[in-house]
């Protein structure tokens, strides 16, 4: 079982000469296809031609891309050092040499995207080009937005200085950061960032005490520069928004993830009114600990005997146990994943602080990155990412390079579907008191995942209007906003402590604006389906047929062919009953085991 990533099926080492080899060779297929294409406008015209065309691009695409296989290594290897300077200057380089060559290249989708409606509709009707039509549909819809071939060289090229080098440099100073902190061994110990988040949730009120204080100072260390990133991302975007003549900050996310913007308003609207259940939850977890607030960093502390120590390798197996019931292919690509080195586990110095799962060309595997803590919710994490390799390998077998990969929407609902399916496995012959504390460990994670994901959509809403109107923000106006938003779902039961003003600095998916809906929207669709199961195993075909649709078609037509209109309000509240289900269930457990509760 191995435990780094073998990134030898990519390339050998960071100094492999077969990196310029492809370099050279992604260069070349570039130019071929460039010469071939650029001034011929048939492929505009003729159905047949464009066939043609979009057969050469989809090859192009599988084997080269812009340099998308060299830049994919180099991303990964990042991920495990960010400090590494000799790294990030490589890195860099292929993410140049890349955009060089989408620029080349953007003629082909640019000059797609404009081509005037009838003919777009001759191109859609036409059997022979079925295989690409959701790629041509996205493309007609992105082309209301695209700008000229010249003005779209320019977006590309200064994204990077633009975007891309803030974030990388917060992440990058941040990943640095050390605390000597005592741990629950009573010994003092040198910890990452990631290590200080797992002991803010330890049942030793002194170690997540200081913990939060040595997380907290870190944040406040790095909260003018984070100021002056977010300041200045949230411009860049509005500059390329109102050239691209979007009415809304979040507009370009929704056609990016091929999702109605209608869709998100119903499921932000009907999530935010429901705040009361996460307010519920936070009083109901404060009454069990014994207070009457729970401090900001407290109120993820696991409750009961469950904070037992959970290796990986048992957590391998509790995966491959739970995987085997679902579906063999499941159990299949998961064992790919371990037994080749496609898991990088453990935390160290440098390495990215989050978990990840992430994929290159359809032509390339694809890689989970966590940073295993013992925790037992380090074994959710590791199902969740799993449930995304999965969907990307199912996408691979099934789909062509043009329609390869996920939106936001269906990766939510694999790794969601995979982690609670996990979760079941572990709730398994347990008494009341374990049952009650894996019920509120699993209202915990959906309260996270559905209301604070978004509370938090709402507040990237906020910053960005208020940014836009305004034109600058300081650290203690976007401290105030954050405070705001998180207590909208948390309520009077948890305490916005000192320090949590500055959460938001680490938070990543703020940088890659208005991801966090995805979450929510998941793990709503994703309950439908594990019901589905449940009362039915072999409603696990369809389940594989779902999540092998990569980008062959839009979410809702996806959905609508399961039984599941996503544009009904009633469909979401249908979600969250199940939250409110579960939370009333667990009330009722606790009255039953009033004077055997726990304690801080």
């Amino acid at each position: 079982m191995k435990k780094n990533w073998d990134l030898s099926p990519l390339f050998k080492s960071e100094n492999d000469p077969q990196i310029e080899i492809t370099k050279a060779k992604a260069e070349e297929e570039t130019e071929k296809f460039v010469k071939k294409w650029k001034k011929n406008n048939q492929y505009l015209n003729d159905p047949d031609t464009l066939k043609k065309a979009l057969d050469e691009y989809e090859k192009y695409l599988r084997f080269f891309g812009a340099a998308y296989n060299v830049r994919y290594f180099f991303h990964l290897l990042t991920s495990l050092d960010q400090n590494n300077t000799s790294l990030k200057a490589k890195e860099n380089k292929i993410i140049e040499f890349s955009k060089n060559l989408e620029n080349k290249i953007q003629f082909f989708e640019i000059n797609l995207s404009k081509i005037d409606t009838k003919k777009q509709k001759i191109f859609l009707n036409n059997k022979s080009l079925k295989p690409y039509k959701h790629f041509l549909e996205k493309l007609f819809i992105r082309g209301k937005h695209t700008l000229s071939e010249a003005e779209e060289k320019i977006i590309n090229l200064k994204s990077i200085p633009a975007h891309n080098n803030w974030v990388r440099m917060v992440s990058g100073f941040l990943a640095k950061e050390e605390a000597k902190v005592k741990d629950e061994d009573k010994k003092i110990k040198t910890k990452t960032l990631p290590d200080l988040l797992g002991l803010m949730n330890s049942k030793d009120k002194k170690v997540r005490d200081i913990a939060a204080k040595a997380f907290n100072f870190i944040q406040k260390k790095y909260a003018d520069i984070a100021e002056h990133e977010i300041n200045s991302i949230v411009l860049d975007k509005k500059i390329d928004d109102d050239l691209r003549g979007f009415n809304r900050p979040d507009k370009s996310r929704h056609i990016n993830d091929d999702i109605e913007t209608e869709i998100v308003d119903v499921l932000i609207k009907t999530v935010s009114s429901h705040f009361e259940i996460a307010k519920k939850y936070y009083k109901l977890k404060a009454k069990i600990l014994g207070v009457k607030k729970l401090k900001y960093h407290e109120r993820n502390v696991e409750i009961g005997n469950i904070n037992k120590k959970i290796d990986y390798e048992k957590a391998v197996f509790i995966l491959e146990k739970a995987f085997q019931k679902l579906d063999p292919e499941f159990l299949q690509i998961f064992k790919d994943f371990i037994l080749k080195g496609r898991v990088d586990v453990y935390p160290k110095k440098g390495k990215y602080s989050g978990a990840f799962c992430d994929y290159g060309l359809i032509s390339q595997p694809s890689y989970s990155l966590l940073n295993w803590t013992n925790k037992l919710n380090d074994v959710l994490t590791f199902a969740h990412e799993i449930g995304h390799g999965i969907n990307f390998e199912l996408v691979r077998k099934a789909q062509n390079a043009l329609n390869f990969g996920v939106t936001v929407t269906t990766a939510e609902v694999a790794s969601t579907f995979m982690e609670d399916f996990v979760l079941e496995e572990l709730k398994k012959n347990t008494d009341d008191k374990t049952k009650l504390a894996l019920s509120m460990m699993k209202l915990n994670e959906d309260i996270s995942t559905i209301f604070r994901q978004t509370a938090l959509y709402n507040f990237e809403l906020e910053l960005h209007d208020l940014v836009r109107k305004k034109g600058y923000l300081d650290k203690s106006e976007i401290g105030e906003l954050f405070q705001k938003h998180m207590k909208s779902y948390m309520g009077p039961c948890v305490e916005q402590s000192e320090g949590s003003e500055n959460w938001w600095v680490y938070w990543s998916h703020i940088r890659y604006f208005f991801y966090t809906y995805s979450y929510a929207m998941g793990l709503l669709i994703s309950k439908y389906l594990q019901a589905k199961v449940k009362e039915n195993p072999k409603f696990i075909l369809k389940v594989k047929q779902f999540l092998s649709v990569g980008l062959s078609e839009s979410p809702k037509e996806t959905f609508l062919k399961l039984g599941i209109d996503i544009r009904k309000k009633d469909f979401w509240q249908k979600g969250i009953s199940e939250v409110e289900n579960l939370l009333s269930e667990t009330e009722k457990l606790t009255d039953k085991l009033k004077n055997r509760l726990f304690a801080l």
